[in-house]
């Protein structure tokens, strides 16, 4: 498995730096991410991450654990938390660093019940689309306890239509326009181009309703970003 973000992980763990984890998507212009803000510490964290945190209760499920900073802030808080990644490099990372229950798993297939599903840094995008999410919300009423909560922040990226007028003025087709593709490279490691989800919260509202759910946003970030709680119809908050 082509695995850039991994070895990214690896190498910043090992040697406490690496080289640039570049983000490329036929939309935008190259980008880059940080590897060593995947090893940031609680207080490092964004609002609507350390909020995130504070809420998550009983049985934790955190989803693209990536480097495990979350899992660990969690552990250091006494919450028991489980953190999952498809990245076999990322959970030897993890457990390397003291996460106690790390495993190499796709969210798709997971079982078992949780009281909280911990979805940070955009995780809902792993949905791919707007017409997929209907497998997502599917799979999270498979794995959610009765009285459980989905945790996600998402971002809406409406800004980026943004003109010099300051007018948004987003595209008429009828594609959404938070559905991007992305493909990312570390060194001479190139891995296969995935589908990536951001969501308004108002489009994430109409979604989650449609298959049960109630939202509630949390936290609102500072860059259009947000913290949504999602649980099941008529349980509130």
């Amino acid at each position: 498995m082509k695995d850039p973000m991994g070895t990214a992980i690896a190498d910043f763990l090992k040697n406490g730096k690496a080289g640039r984890l570049r983000v490329f998507s036929p939309d935008f212009e190259e980008d880059e991410i940080p590897v060593e803000t995947l090893f940031r510490s609680f207080d490092e964290m964004p609002n609507v991450e350390q909020d995130a945190l504070k809420m998550a209760k009983g049985r934790i499920l955190d989803v693209g654990a990536g480097a495990g900073c979350h899992s660990l802030a969690l552990q250091d808080m006494g919450k028991d938390v489980v953190a999952i990644d498809i990245s076999e490099l990322s959970v030897e990372a993890m457990k390397e660093q003291g996460v106690e229950k790390a495993e190499c798993r796709d969210f798709f297939t997971m079982e078992g019940k949780y009281d909280t599903v911990l979805m940070l840094m955009n995780g809902i995008g792993i949905a791919g689309t707007i017409a997929k999410l209907p497998r997502f919300f599917e799979q999270i009423d498979n794995i959610l306890s009765e009285d459980g909560q989905l945790l996600l922040d998402s971002s809406d990226i409406c800004y980026i239509f943004e003109e010099e007028d300051g007018i948004i003025y987003l595209p008429e087709d009828e594609q959404y326009y938070g559905e991007l593709v992305y493909q990312m490279q570390y060194k001479n490691i190139k891995g296969d181009e995935f589908e990536w989800l951001y969501i308004d919260a108002d489009t994430l509202t109409e979604e989650a309703a449609k298959h049960g759910f109630d939202t509630e946003i949390i936290t609102e970030g500072e860059h259009y970003d947000y913290l949504a709680r999602i649980t099941r119809h008529n349980l509130g908050s």
